[in-house]
């Protein structure tokens, strides 16, 4: 593949109703947006790939596109999703038996991990690995894994502990937050984050089988020198805790956090929400996209937490000015949600957020 350009990947001999001007996104819009271990996602992307070569040359071009943006685009995290969805649709493409092998993905990112490890019992080994489901071990790299492990190993219960990661050359700053999973908690981490000034850039949420949430949250850099940052981090952090035991009220926080972003100001991005139940055959996919600012990913979380509904994956990532936050939803019975009428109340509630803009809630939010 190096012989070939990336214009020469994008001009291969695809169909005309695979080859779009999109198709350069399609692979990193679905690892960063939908739930890979949903094997409708997988499925409905390989359908659009078609083969094995596409897939390869696909991968390639993604890459080389993500990486092209600036120093501050690509990452590990990224990194990882690409190298998952590849795999999952690779075993689909070549007809291959998908669980066997993400089982024995699972087997060999688990193998990488415990051999930092060598002192760990076969017992240690086991209850450790029973902590984590699936999505985990494929979607977290090895090296957020083993910090995952050290923050868990110094938690007192299921009390908050957290710790932060600075970057200078991306330009993020990432927040790790242990702590036991609720209904409302990403709103709150979201609130807190707003509160404190924090863009949210992306995020990339995991909930262990004993009912502990492992969320990491990537917020925009806001100071050049390294200990400005730091303190700024702790301050978050903070926030979140006093958030999490109700020390604040988040909505007046937020709205005196918020502060006009004139970068942003000079865009339009029309507000839209989709909510759809083809994408998932387990969840109700909810896409919401709209104008990036503090605060958005508070106000759509607390409408949805009023609306009753439970997040069961999310996947939040803003492509310049425009948000693109995607939500996999059940309904009280663990199902889809099919009613037409709760679907556009659902839709109209989410819209009005987007509307709304910031400082301004609905009803009950």
């Amino acid at each position: 593949f190096k012989q070939k350009t990336a214009y020469e990947i994008y001009q291969c001999d695809w169909s005309s109703d695979v080859c779009s001007s999109d198709l350069h996104l399609l692979m990193s819009e679905t690892a960063q947006m939908r739930d890979l271990t949903d094997a409708k996602t997988i499925q409905d992307f390989a359908s659009v790939v078609q083969s094995r070569e596409r897939l390869k040359l696909l991968l390639i071009l993604t890459v080389a596109d993500i990486r092209a943006v600036g120093p501050g685009v690509w990452n590990g995290w990224k990194g990882q999703l690409l190298r998952t969805l590849y795999a999952e649709a690779e075993l689909v493409l070549s007809g291959g038996h998908g669980a066997l092998a993400r089982e024995e993905r699972v087997r060999e990112a688990q193998s990488a991990f415990f051999a930092r490890f060598p002192d760990w019992s076969a017992a240690d080994r086991e209850a450790y690995a029973a902590r984590h489901f699936d999505a985990y071990w494929l979607g977290a790299p090895l090296e957020k894994q083993l910090r995952h492990q050290a923050l868990m190993a110094g938690a007192s219960g299921r009390a908050l502990t957290a710790e932060f990661e600075t970057d200078k050359f991306t330009a993020i700053t990432e927040l790790t937050v242990y702590v036991a999973d609720h209904p409302r908690l990403l709103a709150l981490i979201a609130g807190a984050c707003a509160a404190a000034g924090a863009n949210i850039a992306g995020a990339q949420i995991f909930t262990t089988a004993d009912g502990m949430a492992l969320d990491t949250i990537l917020i925009q850099r806001e100071f050049d020198d390294e200990e400005d940052e730091k303190r700024r981090a702790g301050r978050v952090i903070d926030l979140i805790g006093k958030a999490l035991r109700g020390e604040i009220w988040l909505k007046e926080a937020v709205a005196r956090a918020h502060r006009p972003q004139r970068r942003l100001s000079a865009f339009t991005v029309e507000p839209r929400v989709i909510v759809d139940n083809q994408s998932s055959n387990r969840y109700t996919v909810i896409e919401i996209n709209g104008l990036d600012r503090i605060g958005l990913l508070y106000d759509l979380t607390e409408a949805l937490y009023r609306l009753n509904l439970n997040i069961a994956s999310a996947h939040v990532t803003t492509f310049g000015e425009k948000a693109i936050d995607v939500f996999y939803v059940p309904d009280l019975t663990g199902g889809k949600i099919e009613n037409d009428d709760r679907r556009q109340q659902i839709g109209r509630g989410l819209t009005a957020v987007l509307e709304a803009g910031p400082q301004m809630h609905p009803s009950g939010a």
